[in-house]
């Protein structure tokens, strides 16, 4: 009998280890596809074999792309119903995500539609001189040859942009107002002034003085003759053709399929299974909770006059804002030294990547949002919190912390930095982004200062408020002009009624949300769900619990859905009670 089960044991064990096996070669498999269908990113990733290439945007290459995720999808169907570990079940869970992103992505045809209010596939583009290679010859040659494909790669996502005209899949006029200068902002009448010649600027040593100025000829004649061109026709089309010709209506639900791609972006992003009316209801709910915080503060300061009073004294009086770019960077610099020194409170484990401090680029400013992390490229390189210096009158200090906080650390940077050093687990666990969870880890560090003591001023806790409902009334006016029939001018009084944001800003915002809808839901959503973990993690375990075990508990499976986030903390919770009585 006892052989019997051994035996019985030697099988089970058999098939666990060969059911890991084949995951594990699967999602290598499908990593490599990836990468070859996605040539930039895999430069962005150190993987060099690509670096002369841009992505098959042609109808020909989305097809074979979307064919092929529809069989990995099914292939990993086919494994999940077997005998994995918990680490092998996430990982799976995540990249059947990624693959179903690219198979709704291609159904729905957002292809018709590369662009957003802040960015585009030919903004995009201006990473390469940041991600790609510069040391040899042929790293150079590389790039040229990746920069005579920019014409072709241009034709395609404009063929594309038309057949969104033809079918009323387009972005709404009204968030386009300027978007072309995007586009021209890359023609110049020298080759030499265009950021795609930076590289050649100054070149390595070892690349003798004759093989320079080749090259430096021959970047000058591509730049010249193929990507300034091609630059210049996305404008002459945007101006002549796409921006005339855009849709009025702002709703989502009025694309082909509107209402039912709109609910698949809202479960996408937030990874929750809520109706829109779901989300807008709590949205209002959250909006309520914190003006009657924000109220607190207004007391405690003593403001004599009402709730829009102070609102307008905090957008108006320059003692809230600084005088120059540089005088910004500096205070946004000092603020993130400052919590750097006070991690150790709520961590017990740091990444080993740093992070510097950089203006949001000119070419980009205007229309892009207040501040954004950018993940390094390589690794020598920094990660790289982003702060807007455009229009300074309209960039309140009183934000400042809560931003940092949530750009730099404890947020994006922190949980970033930390998911891309797990070296132990699968590309798609280190490099895959869920924006419920790193939004509102992001949302839920900037409450963490609060615990802290960071927040120096009654006002900088009003700026923390006024991002904390910057994140409420996305809820409601996302889904309101989205699914409920709200204007876009609605949107924007909402906005300005509850929030301390600027003018400005609030109109970059709600022109962000109408041309990516769903995104805006993740953040308060996802730091929702976060508090509520916590808190019955501090209940269950009572004077045992430890935040900064449970901090790092959070983060050690990199990005993940919510479902498989909840899951973690009971599964710790147990272990954690289970050590209590052993």
């Amino acid at each position: 009998m006892l052989k019997a089960l051994l035996a019985g044991l030697f099988l089970i064990l058999t098939a666990s280890v060969s059911a890991n096996q084949k995951l594990d070669s699967l999602l290598d498999e499908i990593w490599q596809f990836e990468l070859r269908i996605n040539p930039t990113m895999a430069t962005s990733r150190g993987v060099h074999q690509y670096d002369h290439l841009l992505s098959d945007v042609s109808a020909e290459g989305l097809k074979a792309q979307y064919q092929q995720a529809k069989a990995y999808l099914q292939q990993l169907d086919k494994l999940a119903g077997q005998d994995l570990n918990k680490q092998d079940q996430i990982s799976l869970q995540m990249q059947r995500r990624r693959l179903q992103e690219m198979v709704d992505s291609y159904d729905y045809n957002a292809h018709y539609m590369p662009i957003t209010s802040e960015y585009g596939f030919h903004s995009g583009l201006a990473f390469l001189t940041r991600t790609s290679k510069f040391n040899t010859v042929q790293d150079y040659e590389n790039y040229l040859t990746r920069l005579t494909a920019f014409e072709d790669y241009f034709n395609h996502q404009i063929s594309w942009m038309r057949k969104g005209l033809e079918t009323g899949l387009t972005q709404p006029k009204v968030v386009l107002k300027d978007f072309e200068k995007t586009a021209l902002a890359f023609v110049h009448d020298d080759a030499t002034q265009s950021q795609f010649y930076s590289p050649f600027s100054t070149m390595p040593a070892a690349i003798n003085s004759n093989k320079q100025a080749a090259l430096q000829e021959q970047a000058k004649k591509v730049i010249s003759n193929t990507v300034m061109p091609a630059y210049q026709q996305f404008y002459d089309f945007l101006v002549e053709e796409y921006i005339p010709g855009a849709k009025e209506d702002i709703a989502a639900k009025s694309w082909p399929k509107g209402a039912e791609y709109y609910e698949n972006r809202a479960r996408y992003y937030t990874t929750l299974d809520m109706s829109s009316e779901e989300v807008h209801q709590l949205g209002l709910q959250e909006v309520k909770r914190i003006r009657e915080d924000m109220q607190q503060v207004i007391d405690e300061v003593g403001f004599e006059g009402s709730h829009a009073d102070f609102v307008h004294f905090l957008r108006t009086d320059p003692q809230f804002y600084a005088k120059s770019a540089m005088e910004l960077i500096k205070e946004a610099t000092y603020l993130s030294k400052k919590i750097d020194a006070l991690l150790p409170k709520l961590f017990y484990k740091l990444p080993r990547t740093p992070y510097g401090v950089a203006p949001v680029p000119d070419s980009i400013a205007p229309k892009y949002t207040t501040g954004r992390y950018i993940s390094p490229s390589r690794d020598d390189q920094p990660g790289y919190y982003w702060v807007n210096t455009y229009a300074l009158d309209k960039r309140p200090l009183y934000s400042l912390p809560a931003l940092t906080l949530h750009e730099a650390v404890p947020g994006h940077h922190l949980q970033n930095a930390l998911a891309s050093e797990m070296d132990h687990l699968p590309p798609v666990r280190r490099y895959t982004y869920i924006s419920a969870f790193g939004e509102g880890w992001g949302l839920y560090s900037e409450y963490l200062g609060k615990e802290i003591g960071f927040y120096e001023t009654p006002y900088d806790e009003f700026g923390r408020l006024s991002y904390e409902m910057w994140r409420a009334c996305r809820l409601v006016v996302d889904t309101g002009m989205h699914m409920q029939g709200w204007s876009r001018q609605q949107a924007i009084d909402y906005m300005l009624e509850n929030t301390a944001l600027s003018a400005h800003n609030v109109t970059t915002e709600i022109d962000r949300y109408i041309s990516w809808p769903g995104q805006a839901l993740s953040y308060k959503l996802g730091e929702i769900t976060i508090k509520r973990l916590r808190k019955e993690a501090e209940q269950q375990l009572g004077e045992h619990f430890d935040l900064r075990a449970f901090h790092d508990m959070l983060l050690e499976n990199g990005s993940v859905p919510l479902n498989v986030l909840e899951q973690h903390v009971r599964d710790y919770i147990k272990a954690e009670k289970a050590a209590q009585t052993s």
